[in-house]
């Protein structure tokens, strides 16, 4: 079963990966910041324009409401124009009416669509309407104050907040991700979830949270973060991200529930070994106790996203051939490709066995 197309070497996953490392840590900076003219007129985007003067970025306002000029003369050019731009816009009346996200929360809502990084497998490839541009949302206060209508009154009430960003990726430029956590940090009975695969978290430590968010990150093997996951940090820098975070407080930590979201999963060559040693290398960052929580996700996708990702990326060894995949169809009539059961109850019977060894004290919230 093992898919040989990406080369494994046998790496340590506790070592920065070999992508020029200086790229990988510094912050995103957009070449081009939009405003358009509802979102000057919110306070939260008066905030957003202040931090992103404060780092002395071009900046354009623009005349109307939407977004023009962004395509290039094919998908890989308007991709790299999109990639390079942060709009600050409102979120549309429709985002107030929440979907629900099972089984990563019970709700998820927005502060921005779109993400900073290069992730070859990307998954929201195909799922967002226009070119990728990162748009963040100047109307924040409202979305969060919407929030409570949907609070279960007698349970906790999850949200998810990274499903179509990620929020750590651009907090230096909006602020918004500790908005959120200081909002749900005065909830009785809510939860936020946010996931990320940057690592700039000092100014997250010291925010009121009490215990109301959870923050994960997405971590991979060696050779797939190295290979496929561009503009990021390294999966060692992560993992020191999400140690600071759940470090006690009297120890200079943040003190949060964390979680690693270990995704998309790939039987590439020697797999068995680097997954082992991605686990290894999360146990010596989380050598303390912990609230933590795991969430295994096989790679998929769909006849949409590759043809997305394959004009996005045409050089990339990412396998996307259909004919080593299973059809699976969703209750829309929708297909994806996944791996063959005996393939995902292999990498399920590995990831859940070694976890028990290497974290006993965690709960796996859920295969897919």
């Amino acid at each position: 079963m093992t898919q040989s197309i990406i080369t494994a070497p046998t790496v340590d996953s506790t070592q920065p990966a070999t992508l020029n490392t200086a790229y990988r840590r510094r912050r995103w900076m957009p070449e081009q910041v939009l405003f358009t003219p509802a979102a000057l007129d919110e306070p939260w985007g008066q905030q957003i324009l202040e931090r992103v003067q404060a780092l002395d970025l071009p900046v354009e306002y623009l005349k109307q409401n939407r977004l023009t000029g962004l395509r290039g003369d094919d998908e890989r050019e308007t991709y790299a124009i999109a990639k390079r731009t942060l709009a600050v816009v409102t979120a549309p009346a429709s985002q107030l009416k929440l979907t629900p996200i099972p089984p990563s929360a019970d709700w998820q809502f927005h502060l921005a669509q779109g993400c900073p990084a290069h992730c070859q497998y990307c998954y929201l490839a195909g799922s967002l309407q226009g070119p990728p541009v990162i748009r963040a949302y100047a109307n924040l206060p409202q979305i969060l104050d919407n929030l409570k209508h949907y609070e279960h009154p007698d349970r906790l009430t999850t949200y998810e907040v990274s499903c179509y960003t990620d929020p750590l990726g651009i907090e230096h430029l909006t602020g918004s991700l500790a908005e959120c956590i200081r909002y749900f940090g005065t909830r009785d009975r809510a939860q936020l979830r946010w996931v990320s695969k940057f690592d700039q978290v000092d100014d997250l430590l010291t925010l009121p949270h009490h215990g109301n968010t959870r923050c994960r990150f997405s971590i991979n093997a060696a050779s797939v973060s190295r290979l496929l996951e561009g503009g990021t940090a390294s999966v060692a820098e992560r993992l020191q991200a999400i140690r600071k975070l759940a470090l006690p407080v009297e120890q200079g930590g943040g003190g949060y529930p964390v979680g690693l979201v270990i995704a998309p999963i790939m039987p590439i060559e020697h797999w068995q070994d680097e997954y082992s040693q991605l686990l290894e290398a999360a146990a010596n960052a989380l050598d303390f106790d912990c609230d933590l929580t795991f969430e295994l996700i096989s790679h998929r996708f769909t006849p949409g996203s590759k043809g997305v990702l394959e004009q996005w990326y045409p050089n990339s060894k990412l396998d996307l051939d259909e004919s080593t995949r299973t059809t699976k169809r969703n209750k829309f009539g929708g297909t994806k490709y996944v791996y063959d059961r005996d393939t995902m109850t292999e990498l399920r019977t590995f990831f859940e066995g070694a976890i028990a060894r290497w974290f006993p004290q965690s709960k796996i919230l859920y295969w897919t």
